[in-house]
């Protein structure tokens, strides 16, 4: 009877909370979560720039101008249905991609898809910051659920536990007394320090330092939108975007070999021989890679024996260079005071930037920041997606020539790898690699078969990742 008095009373207790924990009205917040864990990985999330999927600001407007908001979210949800049966907004934009498959996503409700439109707008119009109402700017909108919330609700239900407790010992001293017996009531520190409470505090911390190291162990190498400061200002907008220098120049690894690898400095001088002053930040950035490979840019000549130079030799050349470049943008025949600011503040962040506790000298090896990193239990080949998948590093890397600063585009999660290997189509057609495949060719070619994706050739396989 006690028993089902205390479930009875925890039931009612949890359904009166519901309205408190639940709400099932279509929200930005909600729509940050979902775009984060479903979309980010192919769209831009600034919404206006295009990655392996289109920019989605304004997709509604674009969508609701011919056709009812219905078929968006049908879209959404599976666009191979709509695809399959012709509908001409779907198809044209099945097209338009190169008819990359958009992963099937049923699970979402009207309200899920409703809070994605919402965050997507107000990200495309507001930065994310406001949300617009009827026209006009309201007040800021909490992005994600506040951990004082989380606190708040774990003290609630700490002291309705207690209270439970309490009640429960009453209820079974009213039982006692009823029946005749004898039952003594503990006190609230003999209930906190029962075996059954310790026992339930020492489970817990198990569960909660398991769940802690899982979680992180998973998201290890999973930071998105991760742009750590690097040695030298390199933008890839300014090289990959304004001057259309293509990946594989610099990162020559990425076609022959697993790594894609940084480039040595001697990659870079083959350009910067002759560009020796930067059209953003003049001498400041470049005179760093001048200094790491020992090229003195007074004579266009490299340094012989330039290992061998002290930090004072060094800082003659650079400081040089710097302060004949400061006279000769300037117009003048001596360094003035703003002049001689400029050289010792660039020849300052050339050192703090080439050295560090362990390299001393400002010659040798740029040190850059890495940034995408994958566990060491997982094999990826970069070779064999740049050069037999004739993949474009945009597909994983975003859009890199957009990018001042280089962040981790996708998650880089194993969801994300075999979602991809479950929709990109291989390409069979005049590539030798597959040639062995006789039985796909052959379906291909009497029409039995549209596609073969990767993972019909063992790319869903676990020993093909993980060795």
């Amino acid at each position: 009877m006690i028993k089902n008095s205390f479930k009875s009373i925890l039931l009612t207790l949890s359904i009166a909370m519901l309205p408190f924990l639940m709400n099932g009205q279509p929200s930005i917040a909600e729509g940050k979560t979902l775009f984060k864990n479903n979309c980010a990985s192919c769209h831009a999330k600034n919404m206006k720039s295009k990655a392996t999927g289109p920019a989605l600001g304004g997709a509604v407007e674009r969508w609701t101008a011919d056709y009812p908001i219905e078929d968006l979210y049908s879209w959404v949800r599976n666009s191979q249905k709509l695809v399959s049966i012709g509908h001409p907004r779907a198809v044209q934009l099945y097209n338009e991609w190169n008819k990359s498959v958009m992963q099937p996503a049923e699970f979402l409700t009207d309200d899920n898809i409703a809070s994605l439109f919402l965050y997507i707008d107000d990200v495309f119009i507001n930065g994310g910051k406001k949300q617009v109402v009827n026209g006009e700017s309201v007040a800021e909108v909490e992005s994600e659920t506040p951990a004082w919330l989380y606190y708040l609700l774990f003290g609630f239900l700490a002291i309705l536990a207690l209270i439970l407790a309490r009640i429960t010992s009453n209820l079974n001293f009213i039982a006692s007394e009823k029946e005749g017996g004898t039952y003594e009531r503990k006190t609230l520190w003999q209930t906190l320090t029962s075996k059954s409470v310790v026992g339930f505090v020492l489970f817990a911390l198990v569960l909660f330092g398991g769940y802690t190291t899982v979680n992180n162990a998973v998201n290890l190498g999973r930071q998105e939108g991760y742009a750590p400061k690097q040695p030298i200002e390199f933008s890839h907008e300014t090289h990959a975007g304004l001057n259309k220098i293509d990946c594989q120049y610099c990162h020559d690894g990425a076609r022959r070999s697993k790594h894609s690898v940084i480039p040595a400095a001697n990659t870079c001088m083959n350009c910067h021989k002759a560009i020796t002053v930067g059209s953003k930040h003049g001498t400041a950035e470049i005179t760093k890679i001048f200094a790491s490979i020992g090229f003195n840019p007074n004579n266009n000549l490299y340094i012989d024996n330039y290992e061998d130079l002290s930090t004072e030799e060094v800082e003659a050349i650079y400081t040089k260079w710097i302060g004949d470049n400061y006279l000769e943008e300037a117009d003048l025949q001596e360094l003035d005071k703003e002049g001689k600011r400029v050289v010792a503040d660039q020849w300052n962040n050339i050192y703090t930037s080439l050295t560090n506790d362990q390299k001393t000298k400002v010659q040798g090896p740029i040190e850059w920041v890495r940034i995408h990193n994958l566990p060491d239990h997982v094999y990826f080949n970069h070779a064999q997606h740049v050069t037999v998948g004739k993949l474009e590093c945009q597909q994983c890397h975003g859009a890199v020539e957009e990018m001042e600063v280089m962040q981790q585009h996708s998650p880089l999660s194993m969801g994300w790898c075999i979602n991809c290997h479950r929709q990109t189509e291989v390409k069979f057609a005049d590539n030798a690699y597959y040639n062995s495949y006789e039985k796909y060719h052959e379906e291909l070619k009497s029409g039995d078969r549209d596609a073969v994706t990767v993972e019909d050739i063992g790319g869903l396989e676990c020993q093909k990742c993980h060795y």
